[in-house]
């Protein structure tokens, strides 16, 4: 049972630095006992105030000092909060030698806080915009197609509705309803809180769990078949997997990830989805060499780099965040990078397309980067995402109408940004690539659109009775 408690305070500990969502990080722990792990993660984390000022108040590291925070939260939860110390490793003899102490600092914390439960001692949780957002499942179609997807969930038991004719579609279904997005055709959109862990086409790969915002940068990108892409910052590996799909896995993804546990998950992620024209690489994306023969087709690149990740909605994944998660001093060092890195993608000397994105709601980190890299590379413009998209990029600079937010409240995603670049040809300034049935209000645009462009043709939308 020691393995538990490592593996648990292994996963908050990547919880914290944003390596994945809590949920996915605990079902690709490979662990054995999945449901007694996930439980102890998340009461761990609604705790994780109150366990700490326990830990510090009774002096617990200062005398352990072997014991990081981390190990003793989980430690201290199911010694206090659970249902005791489980196994008979070390650390449960380690932990009951200070079990009397910790008891009488929970005692006195109560007192202080004058509470006579547990349950009492945590603050009232305000309901978030999670309850609201749909689940998302993106149709692998390297293994399967949207059709035969739609018609295994008709034969357990779901009721599907067709697809989407408005993003308030989406944010109306209940029970085992389900329908196809309405921008990304191999998108099936669910009602909130459905759960596809344990279901066969999750595990066999044939469906990819990913939030409807996170699949719009490889969707808006749309790497013809043969093409050399880029994925600069491509672990855990979900945009690289739908990056493979567009390509039909033809041509090549190279896969660049500094952290080799990340890599290893993407490994795990990519094989189980079938991709297998990838090169993965555990090397700094600015180390890269545009010059480099290796790359000198690359036409395409997606870079989602590290971010705050303030867009994210995910309550358990909120209970992780440093209160200086957004401060002005790690918000101009975030910003500082992206803009290295989307300046150096855009140095790749046979590069057409880019699509920067990012999970923040900070202009620092979203329009301001766009605006610097513009600026310092006269030979890309914007590209018109989406335009009957309605929730367009801060009006911050010309042109900033040209890329689109993501928001819980008005498009049902997780918080995002998304800016398609492109090689200017001459005269033109910005151009409308997509349309879509999606919504019926149309972007007004402060100059005149070009035409569309015969290098990226339009990709038919499945109209299935994604």
């Amino acid at each position: 049972m020691a393995g538990l408690y490592q593996t648990a305070a292994g996963l908050l500990e990547r919880a914290q630095r944003r390596q994945g969502a809590v949920k996915s990080l605990v079902y690709n722990s490979k662990y054995a006992n999945i449901k007694q792990l996930y439980a102890l993660v998340c009461e761990t984390l609604r705790y994780s105030d109150i366990l700490q000022e326990i830990i510090s108040s009774s002096k617990l590291l200062k005398e352990e000092k072997k014991l990081k925070m981390n190990l003793a939260k989980v430690l201290v939860y199911d010694l206090l909060f659970g249902k005791g110390l489980k196994g008979s490793g070390g650390w449960k003899a380690t932990l009951q030698k200070h079990h009397a102490r910790l008891q009488a600092e929970l005692a006195r914390l109560k007192i202080r806080r004058k509470v006579s439960r547990n349950e009492d001692l945590l603050a009232p949780v305000a309901k978030t915009a999670e309850a609201l957002l749909p689940r998302y499942a993106r149709v692998n179609t390297l293994k399967t197609s949207t059709d035969d997807v739609i018609d295994y969930f008709k034969r357990q038991g779901y009721t599907y509705l067709g697809q989407a004719s408005s993003v308030q579609e989406l944010g109306h279904l209940s029970g085992k309803q389900f329908l196809t997005d309405c921008h990304v055709p191999e998108l099936l959109v669910f009602s909130p809180r459905t759960d596809f862990h344990k279901d066969f086409l999750y595990r066999s790969g044939h469906i990819i769990l990913q939030d409807k915002a996170s699949s719009l940068p490889a969707f808006l990108l749309d790497p013809p078949s043969g093409s050399h892409v880029i994925d600069a910052c491509a672990a855990p590996g979900n945009k690289t997997s739908h990056l493979a799909a567009i390509l039909k896995n033809t041509g090549k993804i190279f896969a660049f990830d500094l952290d080799t546990k990340r890599l290893a998950t993407m490994s795990t992620l990519l094989l189980r989805a079938g991709v297998t024209c990838h090169e993965m690489a555990n090397q700094d994306f600015l180390q890269v060499e545009p010059c480099d023969p290796k790359y000198m087709n690359v036409t395409h690149i997606l870079l989602d780099p590290s971010c705050s990740g303030s867009g994210i909605v995910d309550r358990l994944n909120h209970l992780t965040n440093d209160e200086k998660s957004s401060c002005e001093e790690r918000l101009q060092a975030l910003a500082g990078f992206q803009q290295k890195m989307l300046s150096h993608a855009l140095s790749f000397p046979a590069v057409q397309r880019v699509v920067y994105s990012t999970c923040s709601l900070h202009q620092q980190e979203n329009e301001a980067v766009v605006k610097d890299a513009l600026e310092r590379n006269g030979t890309f413009r914007l590209v018109n995402v989406l335009p009957s998209w309605t929730h367009r990029g801060l009006d911050t600079f010309s042109g900033a109408v040209c890329t689109l937010r993501a928001s819980p409240a008005e498009t049902f995603t997780n918080g995002f940004f998304v800016a398609l670049l492109e090689r200017k040809s001459e005269g033109e300034e910005c151009r409308e690539t997509f349309s879509t049935s999606c919504n019926s209000v149309e972007v007004e645009l402060p100059y005149k659109l070009a035409a569309p462009s015969t290098k990226h043709k339009k990709r038919k939308v499945n109209m299935v009775s994604h």
